[in-house]
């Protein structure tokens, strides 16, 4: 039986979602991570777990449960119920290095000569090959084929030269590049640290006497707690029953810093704000921009559920034209269901999308995507748009072309599989079978983020730091 993506053609891969809690009434923190991991889960679907640990207890005693499957799935009320502790870290994953299997999901959880350390991350690092064969050479043996358990390993090695752990933490991020958002747990310390270039989002929550760090602030809202501010890029945040101590040495001048464009795009969930600016909000603007720098005249704006709404009704706000709903979505179908083969009529699209007859039929349509990857996907759905009656179909993509690989944690493919790489937008729209297609201007980006440096490599092919010279983006396995 093969498990694939729905839509394997298309659709870049989400990441992966970070959650931690420490709870200094000394409440078990189990529920709330599940929770919080539940409003992460569209981050990633592969796999997730949870690591607790009681801060009263014995030093060092740390429960975890992982397995692969959605957060509901993973975690039944016995399992939770099992996992008590007032300190604790969650991880929801989509592998963007290393492969599906129950081995490489996380929390990781390493015992060595200082104790317990439980880590998860989010991100990709461009040197976890060189890293990993250095440790390999002086006998370290590793479990999973994962770029985090390669930081995990350097914070342990650290921690032994440190003073406390968050030192450790500090020492390893002098020898890791790359994108990532980590939180550690010791056994009386809950850390939080996000790469000097910010790509990957990470926020400071609270809850009574809890505090919680998150990938999204739509987690703490779910669990009901109180948005405190953004981990900064580059700074390490410790959290003890004493207060939040921050260390901001790693911290670049805020020109060079560069968040992942994608997290507003497309990743991070609408009701997000990510270093102070809103998903919505800047979806909204792509649409809009939209509007004003590729109008053209049509009856009715759609978008292409989820991401793809917001932006058509920002176009839709700015150019005067109807928005309104072609797309029925089955929310029943998870993020990996059997695949039909090829040799079988159900689409992989239709299984996941169906189009309302009566909205388009003999109509103008504007159908608004957040990106084209390889093309195929787009290409089903506007045919899926002329078979239901709509007289045109033009496309808008709420973002510029991809014409680079990323290494920093988004799964865009190798450029020859890219449907941008060697054609003019006019190619590419014969290929999809648009009336005409229009993407997102470069320029418009940092509009939309109310000004933030931003990564813009995929577009560009201008990274923020030297990209690697080897494929990081397989797995370590021989």
């Amino acid at each position: 039986m093969i498990h694939e993506q729905y839509e394997a053609e298309e659709k870049l891969k989400e990441e992966c979602g970070v959650f931690g809690m420490y709870d200094f009434d000394g409440g078990d923190v189990a529920s709330a991570i599940y929770y919080g991991l539940f409003a992460l889960q569209h981050r990633g679907q592969e796999s997730c777990g949870i690591a607790v640990s009681d801060t009263r207890g014995p030093k060092g005693i740390v429960k975890s449960h992982k397995g692969m499957g959605l957060v509901n799935e993973v975690f039944t009320p016995d399992v939770l119920a099992g996992l008590k502790g007032d300190i604790g870290l969650g991880h929801t994953r989509y592998s963007t290095a290393g492969s599906s299997t129950r081995e490489n999901a996380q929390p990781l959880v390493l015992n060595y000569i200082k104790g317990t350390l439980g880590l998860a991350h989010n991100g990709n690092l461009i040197n976890a090959p060189e890293l990993r064969r250095e440790l390999e050479y002086t006998g370290a043996i590793f479990q999973t084929t994962i770029d985090s358990e390669v930081i995990a390993y350097h914070i342990a090695r650290e921690r032994i030269h440190s003073a406390a752990v968050e030192e450790a933490v500090s020492r390893a991020m002098n020898k890791i590049k790359g994108a990532y958002s980590l939180i550690v747990m010791s056994p009386r310390k809950l850390i939080g640290a996000r790469d000097p270039f910010g790509f990957r989002p990470l926020c400071i929550g609270k809850r009574d006497h809890a505090y919680i760090l998150a990938s999204e602030t739509c987690a703490l809202e779910t669990i009901g707690a109180e948005f405190v501010r953004d981990v900064e890029p580059g700074e390490i945040v410790t959290i003890t029953p004493e207060g939040i101590r921050s260390d901001k040495t790693h911290c670049l001048p805020k020109e060079q810093e560069a968040r992942c464009v994608f997290e507003y795009i497309y990743f991070s969930r609408p009701d997000s704000h990510f270093d102070g600016v809103s998903v919505y909000q800047s979806r909204i603007l792509a649409g809009k921009f939209l509007a004003m720098d590729a109008p053209v005249e049509a009856d009715l704006v759609v978008g292409v559920p989820e991401s793809g709404n917001a932006a058509a009704l920002g176009y839709s706000l700015q150019s005067g034209i109807p928005y309104g709903t072609a797309f029925v979505k089955n929310s029943y179908v998870g993020r990996t269901f059997i695949k039909p083969g090829q040799s079988s009529r159900e689409s992989s699209v239709r299984v996941k999308l169906n189009v309302l007859r009566e909205a388009v039929n003999g109509k103008r349509v504007i159908m608004i995507d957040d990106s084209i990857v390889r093309g195929t996907t787009s290409g089903r759905i506007v045919k899926m748009l002329r078979d239901a009656g709509a007289k045109e179909v033009h496309m808008r993509v709420s973002s510029p072309p991809f014409l680079y690989p990323c290494y920093f944690g988004t799964d865009v493919p190798a450029r020859e599989q890219l449907i941008a790489y060697n054609r003019t937008e006019e190619e590419i729209r014969q290929v999809i079978g648009a009336d005409s297609l229009a993407y997102l201007r470069v320029e418009r980006l940092g509009e939309m983020i109310g000004g933030l440096p931003h990564c813009t490599g995929c577009f560009t092919g201008k990274y923020p730091l030297e990209p690697p010279t080897e494929d990081i983006r397989g797995n370590f396995e021989k």
